[in-house]
């Protein structure tokens, strides 16, 4: 009986090889747990003082072995972690991963290391207008304009850097109190707005006027320019530059929500070439607070551009003469779509504006503290900034042009304007001196 039951499972095994394709599920099976008995058991290595115990397999037969492996390694992997693993983990959490700590000159920097996400969001965050109102956070990129708003005092509160180098040449007295993290130039290149990255960013501390430390006071006039309208980035940064150039006492901004763009944009900064931290700039003020900002007394002018022939004439203002002024008040502004010209007509010859009159750009109109209104090319003056020239005497001034040409740039309106009036001004004061020191040697004599 033993005999033939060999025979029939040899035949079976004989027809189960001819019918069964090769690489079947059942031969490949047995194959896999064959060779899984085979291999030689896992090193299982524990924690802190286990970690030189080795598991070694019991002197079993293989199947035996291989079995507890598998159990071992399933006991293994649901094993309760202990009391010391919950304090290892805790360590690892609390050290420091994102950064590691290094110096230079005296000065400890963070070194980011990848998934470090602060340059990203701070970045991002600071080019909003929203966050830089309630924050109080402006972005500053550039070795100069970083330097000179640490000349001016502004206050530091976190410096990106991609080399050593472009960390030593800002002055690193000043920034110790700053955070200093060393980032991939990558990194800056993809956050930065210039075409050519110098490597550095830094977000500071809105600043105060009243706090700064501006050098160019000895060189100033008593002049104020007043911004109103400018809607655009590049015009306004200009204006404050020449401002700065031709030693304005200070600059006043319009509501930034009703009309002036912010003067801390990214655009503005790179525009105005440092002039934030050069003179005093007061934003969103309303016409009420500018009259608190003035010296008294105060002249009022506002710039101009109607044509030549309004000029010689001397007929009555109207809102069309004025090319630069909006016959609607920027209290209640409401834009509404006419489809005919006649209703626009009909409410320019209906409104006049203040009587003020007219003079050329170098017809002397600067003989005392002085104010000058640049409106934005779009909307023009406000009607407010009219009636202040009214009421303190002040005038339209006027740049002549060739015929058929557009009038100017309004940075362009403004840097004319404002060196004439310095001129003007400086002419003042030397004559004023002379006539002082004229009256002392008098009655000196």
């Amino acid at each position: 009986m033993a005999a033939y039951m060999r025979s029939v499972m040899c035949l079976v095994s004989t027809e189960r090889s001819v019918f069964l394709p090769r690489g079947c599920g059942v031969i490949v099976e047995s194959r896999r747990f064959v060779r899984g008995l085979r291999r030689k058991p896992v090193r299982v290595l524990f924690p802190e003082n286990d970690s030189e115990k080795v598991v070694k397999p019991t002197p079993q037969s293989q199947p035996a072995a291989g079995l507890n492996v598998r159990r071992e390694r399933e006991v293994t992997a649901t094993r309760q972690p202990e009391e010391s693993d919950f304090i290892k983990a805790k360590r690892v959490k609390d050290a420091p991963v994102t950064v590691t700590k290094d110096h230079v000159d005296g000065l400890r920097f963070e070194r980011a290391l990848p998934g470090d996400k602060r340059l990203s969001r701070l970045v991002s965050v600071a080019r909003s207008r929203t966050f830089r109102e309630h924050q109080g956070k402006i972005l500053l990129e550039g070795r100069r304009l970083i330097c000179d708003a640490l000349d001016a005092g502004a206050n530091p509160q976190m410096v990106f850097f991609s080399t050593v180098d472009r960390l030593r040449e800002l002055p690193l007295d000043k920034l110790k109190r700053a955070t200093l993290v060393k980032v991939k130039f990558e990194d800056i290149k993809i956050w930065s707005d210039l075409v050519a990255p110098q490597g550095v960013i830094a977000i500071f501390s809105r600043p105060d006027p009243s706090r700064m430390n501006f050098t160019n006071r000895g060189h100033s006039v008593p002049l104020s320019l007043i911004c109103d309208n400018i809607r655009d980035p590049g015009n306004l940064g200009t204006m404050l530059r020449c401002a700065a150039a031709a030693g304005c006492r200070d600059v006043l901004l319009t509501k930034v929500r009703s009309c002036c763009v912010d003067a801390w944009e990214p655009k503005v900064l790179r525009a105005a070439m440092g002039a934030h931290f050069r003179l005093p700039i007061h934003h969103s003020l309303g016409w009420d607070d500018i009259k608190n900002h003035f010296p008294n007394p105060v002249t009022v002018h506002v710039a101009d551009s109607s044509c030549r022939e309004a000029t010689e004439s001397n007929k009555p203002s109207k809102a069309g003469d004025f090319g630069w002024v909006s016959t609607r008040r920027h209290n209640n502004v409401r834009y509404e779509e006419n489809d005919s010209d006649s209703d626009s007509d009909g409410e320019f010859e209906s409104l006049s504006l203040p009587s003020v009159e007219t003079k050329l750009y170098h017809q002397r109109w600067a003989r005392s503290p002085t104010a000058l209104v640049i409106g934005g090319e779009t909307h023009g003056l406000s009607l407010e900034a009219v009636e202040l020239a009214e009421k303190t005497s002040g005038h339209r001034l006027f740049i002549p042009v060739v015929p058929n040409v557009d009038s100017l740039n309004s940075a362009m309106a403004a840097s004319i304007l404002l060196f004439e009036g310095r001129k003007q001004l400086l002419k003042l004061t030397q004559t004023s001196g002379r006539k002082w020191k004229s009256e002392a040697e008098q009655q000196l004599s």
